[in-house]
Parts: C-alpha cells; structure tokens; sequence
C-alpha cells in the first residue's frame, strides 16, 4: 500500500469516528461539570446565579457561530418557533438545570453524574409512547434497547440505596476538616433521597426537551 492510499485511508478513518471522537470529549465536558459545579455550590454559590451566568456565558460564546455560520441557513422566525423556543428555554435551562443543581446539593457530584444516566431511558420510554422509537419486543435490536433502559433504571435505584464514606483526597483533608469544624456548614447536609427525586425531575424535563427537539425536526414549520 502506498502513501496516498494509506493517508486515504487514515482519512476515511478519520471522517468515520469524528462522531464517536466528538461524543468522547463531550462525555469528558459532562464529567469535569459536576465537579465544578459542586465546588462552586460548597463553596456558597447561589445555584440560581450560578445557572444564569451558566447560560449567559454560553449564549454569548455561541451567538457568534449562530450569526456568522447559520444566518442563511435558519428559518424565519414564526409564531410557531417563537413558542417552540420559549418551551425549550423553560424546560431546560430553568427547570431541569434548577432541579439538577438543587439534587447536587443534597448529594454529591459523582452521584448527581450517575443518577443522570437514567435519562436515556427516559427518554427512550417517552419516544417509544409518542411513537418516536419503534419497538418489537422480537427484534435483537429493540430487546437489546429495552435491557439497556432496565439496566439504567436499576443503576439508578442502586445509588439511591448505596451510602458510604467520602473518599478523602490529600488536596481536599484541609478543606473536610473544616467542614467538620463548622458543624457541615460549608458542606449541605446529603439527603440521597431527595438529591435523587430533584434529579430524577431534572432528566425527566431534559427528556421533554430533547422529544420537544426531535419532534420539531420531523414536522418543520411551514414558511
């Protein structure tokens, strides 16, 4: 094989997992969050400031793109759009980043990341009643998917019932024992249950969300 070949190759290689290489860094994103999250939030954040500056740093970074990159190729804005983005903004930046900040309060970063992983399934079901997602119970594919949305349900129940003792870091004894001499103060008292339901509230409003999304791409508005 000669060079051209093998950078073809390479290439096309390339191409094919830019999706799974995008979805990798993303995934890494949703990890270091919670982490920043729940420092900021021990630490006496307010979490309805922090989800304002949260969305407002991220609209001004990404006006630009939107203005430059897809001013020809957006819709003119109907009445229809207007509600449809009215909709999305209430149920994800408010209500599902607001119940999801406050669940992390009352547990910890690392469950708040595992609890999220029931938002699949959720959404998975949800599809599947709106007729979304097909399902035949026959079908290698649709059983592999209904195994997967029990496996992350069960997960998820897991944790609710999984308590522990924290996992001290040297960086962080300091910070643990002054914590304890406050009388937890800093840190807010955890409460895996209710941590749980908020969270849980959350994902069901991110999975109305993304249907709401979805939904609107397959029945575009007429100009």
């Amino acid at each position: 094989m000669n060079k051209n070949s093998m950078s073809a190759l390479c290439l096309e290689m390339y191409n094919r997992g830019k999706p799974y290489l995008g979805v990798i860094f993303l995934q890494f994103g949703y990890a270091g969050m919670p982490i920043v999250t729940k420092a900021a939030i021990n630490q006496g954040m307010n979490i309805y400031t922090y989800t304002v500056y949260r969305n407002a740093i991220a609209a001004l970074i990404f006006t630009p793109f939107a203005v430059f990159l897809e001013r020809k190729a957006r819709p003119g804005m109907t009445a229809s759009i207007f509600w449809n983005i009215v909709l999305l903004g209430l149920l994800e930046p408010v209500l599902d980043q607001n119940l999801y900040y406050t669940g992390m309060k009352y547990t910890s970063a690392t469950f708040t990341s595992a609890m999220c992983n029931i938002l699949p399934a959720i959404t998975f079901v949800m599809a599947w009643i709106l007729r979304l997602e097909k399902v035949n119970i026959k079908s290698f594919h649709s059983q592999v998917k209904v195994l997967g949305t029990l496996v992350t349900v069960g997960g998820a129940m897991i944790m609710t019932m999984v308590t522990g003792p924290s996992i001290g870091l040297p960086w962080s004894k300091h910070d643990q024992a002054a914590a304890k001499a406050d009388g937890a103060a800093t840190y807010p008292q955890q409460d895996s249950v209710k941590g749980a339901l908020m969270i849980t509230a959350g994902c069901l409003c991110w999975a109305c969300f993304v249907i709401l999304q979805e939904r609107q791409r397959l029945v575009p508005n007429k100009m």
